[in-house]
């Protein structure tokens, strides 16, 4: 417990810096030592001192080197790879006002996966309160995918602006088809001046997060949300929803309601019915661009830097890489079985991925609740009238067409044009014209596991680690150590076999150790960086005051020493004078004593 005991060895420092790296918190980092050490007492060091180093040594970054440090990342970056994209925007004093990023495996992923965008700022960073906006898309697993990341000191028109413009040409000037935001007025107005042909929409489940709180005043608050969202959900047309609206407004009494009528007014840009014949890849909300926020914030506080900040987000990219990279191969070695003799089953189970042919096999089940009529046929064009059991007492109705030429099928859901899977209602008619094969309009390309993407051949771009030449070195003999230990630990013969060669190894370094020892030399002719980075400071002394070993002049030293041999020749006057005195005074006691 005495801290000159305590002391991190060099495995220590190393377990520490990758644990840190990884985001592995101090405290879960200590257990770990424990267990392995097999507990408490057997450690010469406390969890304190964990902390402390990861303060002094692995987060010790000053606000002034910071942006430094981060200008450089980006600069390692764009050697490692000419297609990383950057962008700083500064202020007058240099400090960074907007800054944006992309590596080169997310710049070659837009090209398949940028058709639809989730961007969100709802996540503040670091120390200095800077804005995080991450652009997320869809892979053809349903999985997020990271398109780029961004800081912003503000949230005003004029940065949104600059990001957007700077993303555009970081993807190659190719805007996307559709783009999500949160309810941003000022994202909303850059959108619209960088981004002209492409389709906004607001995220639906932060507007439904609202309705308790706007509407928690009025009577029966609960029936209002409930109905609000029957309305939402259930309308399946632009004439029936402004109806069912109306009559909710009017039901309730909310026609004067200020944020429902801003609500109305921008209907076209997040109620379902409005949207769903664009395709949108499955989304509706900002939550896969949250979900990435929600990976930062494990790892990231306010008291975070660029640096920290930025190798979590390699983190990220390296676990979106990983997650793709293992539904890529399960796709490959394996095959989700079909639950029915059905022949567009096959079809679609060939085409997928594991993830999309799910999907499909969950619309294929949910035809077990619907019921189809035919209304009406002329020329091969049929009008069909599908009922669904939504509940025991609820049955919700959809109109399907179907082109018997063209082998074109069209339901009112709008889940193939909204998600790019045929739903339950299409396949029922489908089933009911006895087709066999769906036309490969309805097989796309996007979710195929058969297509051959050009990024799964980027490795994302990641900062490795500036250790110095002692860290690298124990890492390279770790590495070679723990296949001799695993061979060795095989038997007891083994084992003492490579304890004699740790033995003699030991002898021999500890020899060449001692005869080291003593001064050297460097010279311009044999210095090298290894050799300059292995230079000691020397030993720092304290002292009080002016050091006493201060080099002076030679007539600073006639000085003193004159000032030395006057201060012994009174030094001298002054004990004759005192030793007189005494005798004196000794003489006078003793003829007192006589007289009496």
């Amino acid at each position: 417990m005495l801290k000159q005991h305590r002391e991190l060895s060099m495995s220590i420092h190393r377990t520490i810096e990758n644990n840190e790296e990884a985001g592995i918190r101090p405290s879960k980092t200590y257990q770990s030592f424990v267990a392995a050490a097999g507990g408490h007492r057997e450690l010469n060091f406390i969890e304190k001192d964990v902390r402390n180093y990861i303060t002094r040594e692995v987060r010790n970054v000053s606000e002034q080197e910071d942006a430094k440090e981060f200008g450089k990342y980006l600069l390692r970056m764009k050697e490692k790879n000419p297609n990383f994209f950057f962008e700083l925007e500064l202020e007058e004093d240099q400090s960074i006002k907007l800054a944006f990023w992309a590596d080169a495996r997310s710049r070659a992923a837009f090209e398949y996966f940028g058709d639809v965008i989730s961007f969100d700022t709802t996540y503040n960073t670091n120390r200095y309160n800077l804005v995080c906006g991450s652009f997320v898309g869809v892979n053809h697993h349903g999985q997020s995918t990271l398109l780029g990341c961004s800081l912003m000191k503000n949230e005003e028109i004029e940065s949104f602006k600059w990001l957007f413009q700077c993303w555009l040409r970081c993807m190659g000037g190719n805007a996307p088809k559709g783009f999500l935001t949160d309810q941003c007025a000022s994202m909303k107005r850059a959108l619209e001046a960088c981004m002209p042909t492409t389709v906004h929409r607001w995220c639906i489940w932060h507007i439904m997060k609202k309705i308790p709180s706007k509407l928690n005043g009025y009577k029966g608050h609960a029936d209002i949300e409930q109905e609000m969202s029957q309305v939402i959900w259930n309308s399946h047309s632009k004439d029936s929803f402004d109806r069912n609206w109306n009559d909710f407004l009017l039901n309730f009494g909310l026609a004067d309601n200020k944020w429902l009528s801003d609500l109305y007014e921008h209907r076209h840009i997040w109620v379902p019915i409005y949207l769903d014949h664009h395709f949108w890849a499955g989304m509706r909300s900002t939550q896969r661009s949250e979900s990435m926020h929600s990976f930062f914030n494990k790892y990231i506080t306010q008291n975070s830097s660029f640096i920290q900040f930025v190798k979590q987000y390699d983190n990220c990219l390296r676990s979106r890489e990983q997650a793709e990279r293992e539904s890529d191969a399960a796709d490959f070695h394996t095959v989700i079985p079909c639950a029915t003799k059905s022949s567009i089953e096959a079809q679609f189970q060939d085409a997928y991925t594991h993830a999309k042919f799910r999907e499909v096999q969950a619309q294929l089940r949910g035809k077990a609740n619907c019921i189809t009529r035919l209304k009406n046929s002329a020329l091969g064009y049929s009008v069909y009238e599908v009922g669904e059991q939504v509940s025991s007492s609820i049955f919700n109705k959809f109109v399907v067409t179907y082109d018997s030429v063209a082998a074109k099928v069209k339901c009112q859901c709008l889940l193939f044009e909204s998600r790019g899977i045929l739903c339950r209602h299409a396949l029922s008619v489908l089933s009911f014209e006895q087709v066999s094969q769906v036309s490969p309009r309805y097989i796309l390309e996007r979710w195929s596991k058969k297509v051959k993407r050009r990024h799964t051949h980027i490795k994302s771009s990641h900062d490795e680690p500036l250790m110095e030449p002692r860290s690298k070195r124990f890492d390279q003999l770790v590495f070679r150590s723990q296949n001799i230990c695993e061979f060795a630990s095989e038997s007891e013969e083994l084992t003492a076999i490579l304890h004699r060669a740790y033995d003699n190894v030991i002898a021999e370094m500890e020899s060449l150790k001692a005869k080291r020892k003593g001064t050297s030399s460097l010279s311009h002719e044999n210095a090298n960086l290894e050799s300059v980075n292995e230079l000691q400071s020397t030993p720092r002394i304290r002292t009080r005051g002016r050091p006493k070993n201060r080099l002076g002049s030679k007539l600073d030293k006639q000085i003193t020493n004159a000032t030395k041999k006057k201060k012994t020749r009174v030094l001298s006057e002054v004990k004759v004078m005192f030793f007189k005195f005494v005798a004196i005074e000794f003489i006078f006691l003793v003829n007192s004593l006589a007289n009496v």
